[in-house]
C-alpha cells in the first residue's frame, strides 16, 4: 500500500549518519529474547512508547530488524488493517484513530499502522499524538538509514518488506522516474533504482533462521 508521505518528508529527519554499524540479524535475535541484555524486546517496546526520541541507532535497529522474529506481527493482509486502510481510504479518521489504536497496540513498531495514525491525527490537528508517533517513526526509519549508503549489494539498504521499501524510497526522494531491476540473493531480493548515473541498492530481507 503506497501513502502520500509529503507531509512526513517535510518533518523525517535527514542528517547524515557517519560510521555505519553492521547488522547482525542473528545477534538481534538473541539480544531480544535475553533479558539480561540492554536490547532485550520489552526494554526497548518500553523506552519506544515512552520516549523514542531516547532510543539510540543500536537500539532502533534492534526494534526495526527484531520484526523478523516475531510472531504476533500485524498483516496488511489481515482482515483488521484492511478495515483500518478502507477508513483511512474513505477519510473517517475517527475510525482510523480508533481502529489504529488498536492495532498500534498488537504491533507498534509496523510502519504501515503508524503512517495511517499519523495522517489520521494531522488530519484531527492532534499535534501531541501526531508528534509521538512522528518520533517513533523517525526511529524505526533511522534505522534503515543507518543500515547501509545504497551505493552498492555490499551497503544496500536493507528492509524488512517491500511496503518499507516503498516508505524508504519517499524519505530519499527516488520518485517514479528511477527505473528498477532486481537480483536475487540467500537471504532476501536486491533492487536496484536507477536514473541516469545514479543508483541506489535496497535489499528486502527474506529470512528464515
Amino acid at each position: 500500500m503506497k501513502y502520500h508521505l509529503l507531509f512526513l518528508l517535510l518533518f523525517v529527519s535527514v542528517f547524515s549518519f557517519g560510521q555505519k554499524p553492521k547488522i547482525d540479524l542473528k545477534m538481534i535475535g538473541k539480544d531480544l529474547k535475553n533479558q539480561q541484555s540492554p536490547y532485550n524486546y520489552e526494554k526497548l517496546i518500553f523506552k519506544y512508547k515512552a520516549y523514542p526520541k531516547s532510543l539510540d541507532t543500536i537500539e532502533s535497529q534492534h526494534l526495526y530488524y527484531g520484526r523478523n522474529f516475531r510472531k504476533d506481527l500485524v498483516s496488511t493482509m489481515d482482515d483488521e488493517f484492511k478495515t483500518l486502510a478502507e477508513a483511512f481510504k474513505d477519510k473517517n479518521f475517527d475510525e482510523c484513530i480508533n481502529k489504529g489504536k488498536i492495532l498500534y497496540e498488537k504491533d507498534p513498531t509496523n510502519l504501515d499502522v503508524l503512517l495511517i495514525l499519523l495522517q489520521a491525527y494531522d488530519s484531527k490537528k492532534e499535534g501531541d499524538n501526531f508528534m509521538h508517533h512522528l518520533s517513533q517513526f523517525r526511529t524505526l526509519t533511522d534505522a534503515i538509514r543507518s543500515s547501509g549508503d545504497g551505493k552498492s549489494e555490499k551497503t544496500a539498504y536493507l528492509v524488512n518488506t517491500v511496503g518499507d521499501e516503498y516508505i524508504l524510497l519517499n524519505i530519499l526522494n527516488l520518485g517514479q522516474e528511477y527505473s528498477r531491476g532486481s537480483k536475487a540473493a540467500k537471504d532476501g531480493m536486491y533492487d536496484i533504482w536507477q536514473k541516469d548515473n545514479n543508483t541506489v541498492y535496497i535489499k528486502v530481507l527474506y529470512i528464515d533462521f
